[in-house]
């Protein structure tokens, strides 16, 4: 997981340093150990995340523990959108700008927190956002803004998908703090970035809304005790190997009969030698002339 590498797009922030780095790879190593032993975090990648480039993440919103969800699973730094007043006191602004936050003002125009988003992404960020706008009430996902349209079009970047399912069981928004519990998360595959300019806004929010949708239907399965799905690199190295073990099979077994094995010299037999010599026939006695007369 490459959560140490240099500042994409010629970012300097300050998380990207070497104390920044080193607070970030020890904050991951204790969280991703607390998660999975508090949270049993399970996920599944539809297809490798692109280690580099700008990378739209959009994801259901569950809980406050999604942001970290996403960080503890993905192979690359991934930032997150939090408003500019959780940065006012300095500790905790540290904490967070080592984490990739990316400070939004709220009281500012909208078309200022965009242009911030965007420049991000067009650095070659991975950014998430989460569509919905706010957290889920029930569990279930909410109506899908059109907001995060015009930054994907804009920006030129692919978007990802993600389903979250059991973080609102651990950390409801009725509850101060969260409860041990079971996590599970569907990353789908991602929307290339030709495909996302070549679609509408309208188009685009449904195709979205379409695929978190089957996302979470398919992480709601898996979490509630079936079988989760290979991925589908895990069946085309499975598809490879058995492909493999038949040719293997076929090289070591004879040819047909009648034919030559492989590993043998060819031979050309023909019908006379296959069968049995005939003997030579016996000369026949010429019968004695009879005697002359007397």
């Amino acid at each position: 997981m490459n959560r140490t590498g240099p500042a994409e797009g010629g970012d300097t922030a300050p998380s990207h340093t070497l104390p920044g780095r080193m607070f970030y790879d020890t904050l991951w190593v204790l969280c991703r150990t607390l998660g999975v032993a508090l949270f049993g975090i399970r996920y599944r990648l539809a297809e490798p995340i692109p280690p580099t480039g700008g990378l739209l993440v959009l994801a259901t919103h569950q809980s406050h523990l999604d942001p970290l969800l996403l960080g503890l699973v993905c192979q690359r730094r991934l930032s997150y959108l939090a408003r500019s007043s959780l940065f006012g006191w300095a500790p905790f602004a540290a904490m967070i700008s080592a984490l990739d936050a990316v400070p939004i003002d709220r009281a500012a125009s909208s078309v200022t927190a965009m242009k911030t988003v965007i420049r991000k992404l067009r650095g070659g960020a991975a950014l998430t956002i989460y569509p919905e706008g706010t957290r889920t009430s029930d569990g279930r996902v909410g109506e899908v803004k059109n907001g995060f349209a015009l930054v994907a079009k804009r920006s030129g970047v692919p978007i990802l998908p993600v389903a979250i399912v059991g973080a609102w069981q651990c950390w409801p928004r009725s509850q101060w703090l969260p409860l041990p519990g079971r996590i599970r998360l569907e990353f789908g595959s991602i929307i290339p970035a030709a495909e996302v300019a070549a679609m509408d806004e309208r188009a685009l929010v449904a195709l979205v809304t379409q695929r978190l949708t089957e996302l979470d239907t398919e992480a709601r399965r898996v979490w509630s005790g079936g079988s989760p799905k290979p991925s589908p690199r895990r069946v085309a190295l499975m598809a490879a190997k058995s492909a493999g073990r038949r040719r293997a099979r076929t090289e070591e077994s004879p040819d047909r009969e009648g034919s030559t094995p492989r590993n043998l010299p060819p031979t050309v037999t023909t019908a006379a030698a296959d069968s049995p010599l005939p003997r030579e026939a016996a000369p026949t006695e010429a019968p004695s002339p009879p005697p002359p007369p007397a």
